[in-house]
């Protein structure tokens, strides 16, 4: 069992930056991969970013490449995306997802078989 709570959101201008925590409670926090998704209104949810249960491999959709980087303490059984330059389009509720099964990362939600209650994301233009 594996219980996830999100933390760090709020509301920017554009350009700005926010750092999103997860703090995970469970045993197998550190041999679990882990993953951010996001939901805008009206849309589906989206992959942001994932990482390997060591933090040696970390992986990122597009939009969000050079802007956003995802990191794991498994000492404090937490993972973590600080977002930079945020823009408009990045608006969204941002939910954090354990796979316990494996740590390997992937974008698929499928895998993922714990998720956060989501913590929102607002960028004003």
């Amino acid at each position: 069992q594996v219980q996830l709570v999100e933390s760090g959101g709020g509301l920017v201008q554009a350009g700005g930056s926010l750092r999103l925590s997860c703090a995970a409670a469970g045993r197998t926090f550190s041999s679990s991969a882990m993953a951010w998704f996001r939901q805008a209104p009206g849309k589906e949810r989206e992959f942001v970013s994932s990482i390997n249960w060591s933090g040696g491999s970390r992986y990122y959709t597009d939009s969000v490449k050079g802007r956003f980087t995802m990191s794991r303490d498994n000492a404090k059984n937490t993972v973590y995306l600080q977002m930079n330059s945020l823009k408009p389009e990045d608006t969204a509720v941002y939910y954090c997802a354990a796979d316990s099964r494996s740590g390997r990362a992937s974008s698929s939600p499928i895998g993922y078989d714990y998720w956060g209650q989501g913590t929102q994301v607002t960028v004003s233009s």
